[in-house]
């Protein structure tokens, strides 16, 4: 499984698609075997979801996403979770595999 975080100056990002690159770890049995950053594609209607499913990813964690995008991810077979504090990145996903990571407010402003 891939887990995709969405990164503006190393830090989670709160607006989905003008992130700088994507965090993404590597989880295999429950635990984070890899981590790397990922440079996006250029900004464009259904980009990101669209680079991230032919990437691997079965889940993206953000501050903010669009409704269109919460769209297209649904349809990439991508589970979204939004209005994530911004916590440390490894930290975020950790507390996903636990399962204590809450969604809150989104916070994208469209």
């Amino acid at each position: 499984m891939k887990v995709a975080i969405p990164v503006t100056q190393g830090k989670l990002s709160s607006h989905f698609g003008h992130c700088e690159v994507f965090a993404v770890f590597q989880i295999e049995d429950n635990r984070i075997v890899k981590e790397e950053m990922v440079d996006p594609p250029v900004h464009e209607p259904g980009s990101h979801p669209r680079f991230l499913h032919e990437i691997g990813v079965s889940v993206v964690i953000s501050g903010g996403m669009g409704m269109k995008a919460q769209e297209l991810m649904n349809q990439n077979g991508i589970e979204v979770i939004i209005g994530v504090c911004p916590l440390p990145l490894r930290e975020i996903v950790e507390m996903y595999l636990q399962h204590k990571l809450e969604s809150g407010e989104n916070r994208c402003d469209h």
